[in-house]
């Protein structure tokens, strides 16, 4: 297939985000279950708290954390990252961020 002035290729794709990881590595934040609040507060604070997530989102995160103990709430750049967790962690949520 002929490539077209101006066309990205699948590698170029790959070479640049390979670049854009090392500048801004990405890093999750994990929400931890704990026994205190109530999964409508935590859906609550999520929704709050991390603008991107929806509703069914928040519930999904809720009862990974309730379920399994721990879930990822948003993977992003570190200071995006450090934001998430401050906020959350004004709910008294127990919240930790970890590189990828």
């Amino acid at each position: 297939m002929p490539q077209h002035e101006g066309t990205i290729t699948t590698t170029e794709t790959g070479n640049f985000v390979e670049q854009f990881r090392e500048v801004l590595p990405p890093y999750s934040v994990i929400l931890h279950n704990d026994d205190v609040h109530a999964m409508d507060f935590v859906v609550a604070a999520l929704l709050k708290s991390v603008e991107p997530l929806g509703k069914e989102d928040a519930i999904s995160i809720m009862l990974e954390a309730h379920n399994t103990g721990r879930a990822v709430v948003i993977t992003c750049p570190l200071e995006h990252a450090e934001l998430y967790r401050d906020r959350l962690r004004s709910f008294n949520l127990g919240v930790t961020i970890e590189k990828v």
